[in-house]
């Protein structure tokens, strides 16, 4: 089964608030979980996020698309980065989020379907 895993954070405020120390063992951790889960060839495919400061959210206004700064949600953290795995069940992806949410606090499990659903 496919699950997308979403770390949740503020870049700006981590470097803020944790010792570069810090940033660098979850650097080393992330790194290390990838490839890790390379080797059992469960990752499918993992990407880290820019800040949330830096992104856009886009919505129609009168038909039209406008931008504006910022992420989606109204909270400091937004989604930092990501992975789509392959696991034999949801308790192996709720194992691997349990590793992440130790530097993250807070990790989002989510299946992915194979398709839309049937309607």
């Amino acid at each position: 089964m496919k699950y997308m895993i979403a770390m949740f954070g503020s870049a700006g405020e981590m470097t803020q608030v944790q010792s570069p120390e810090w940033i660098t063992e979850m650097i080393h951790f992330m790194v290390g979980l990838d490839e890790g889960l390379r080797e059992t060839g469960e990752l499918v495919f993992a990407e880290g996020l820019s800040d949330g400061a830096l992104a856009k959210t886009i919505r129609l206004e009168n038909g039209q698309p406008v931008a504006t700064d910022g992420p989606f949600a109204e909270a400091k953290e937004s989604l930092i980065g990501f992975w789509i795995v392959d696991v034999e069940s949801e308790a192996r992806a709720i194992e691997i989020c349990a590793q992440i949410a130790v530097y993250s606090g807070v990790v989002e499990l989510r299946p992915v379907p194979a398709g839309p659903p049937e309607v």
